[in-house]
């Protein structure tokens, strides 16, 4: 366990689109291993994100239609408040739950290839969510009891103007796969992700989420105002956030 070398097992990293998740992972990314593992619990570390699988999804079904076959799981145009509007969308509000599926197929392998994993990395599990297509607590729910046995959650706190503000800023059309660049369109953005079970899904206890028959330590890294365009802004509030976040994970596994 990584408790016994001082680091989390696996941390879930959450918040609306554009709230600063990739932008945190992009700094730990940049700090000496000894010192990640110091103030921040985390070691050598791999990432898994359901945005990639998602966007996959995105070009098989464009590549379906451009060999005359019907598109699978996605729609090109999508309807909100009586409107049509140009945008991918899903056919159906399950696959949001396949998608978490699929992240616990990618831990799977891992723990396959080597059984040994957590002795030498943390993984983090990167992934939003809003009301509109279940929420937090329904994609809690899909992930595996291996996951969440090890889990810390770190949620990164904006406002839905602030996630709306900055999912403009990052977008670049030319690269609407990449990691850091990628955006939504106004109204999808708005459709999917305005509303957020968040507060409700963490309501009864401040330091613990409760899945199944899990406690899940999570903590949160309030992103309001900006610090994620600043690595001297994260660092401090990061190590306390991340401080507060290690002493509930070793109650739960010491």
């Amino acid at each position: 366990m990584g408790i016994e070398r001082n680091t989390f097992d696996i941390v879930i990293v959450n918040g609306r689109p554009a709230a600063g998740k990739s932008e945190i992972i992009d700094f730990l990314k940049k700090v000496p291993l000894e010192e990640r593992i110091e103030k921040y619990h985390i070691g050598e570390f791999e990432e898994i994100d359901d945005f990639p699988i998602l966007w996959e999804r995105f070009e098989d079904d464009d590549i379906f239609e451009e060999m005359g076959l019907p598109r699978v799981f996605t729609d090109k145009y999508f309807e909100y408040e009586g409107k049509r509007y140009e945008g991918y969308v899903f056919k159906e509000k399950w696959f949001w739950n396949f998608l978490i599926k699929k992240l616990n197929l990618l831990y799977e392998k891992k723990l396959r290839d080597n059984p040994n994993y957590h002795d030498k990395y943390t993984l983090l599990v990167e992934f939003s969510r809003g009301s509109e297509h279940g929420g937090f607590k329904t994609a809690y729910q899909y992930l595996s009891d291996k996951i969440l046995s090890k889990a810390a959650t770190l949620y990164i706190y904006v406002t839905w103007e602030e996630s709306l503000r900055k999912n403009r800023r990052r977008f670049n059309p030319d690269r609407p796969d990449s990691w850091l660049e990628h955006a939504l369109e106004d109204k999808k953005l708005e459709m999917l992700y305005k509303e957020s079970d968040w507060e409700e899904f963490t309501k009864d206890d401040p330091n613990f989420l409760h899945v199944k028959d899990f406690k899940i330590p999570y903590a949160v890294f309030n992103n309001m105002p900006e610090k994620t365009d600043d690595p001297a802004k994260i660092k401090p509030h990061l190590e306390e956030v991340m401080k507060r976040l290690w002493e509930n994970y070793k109650k739960i596994h010491s």
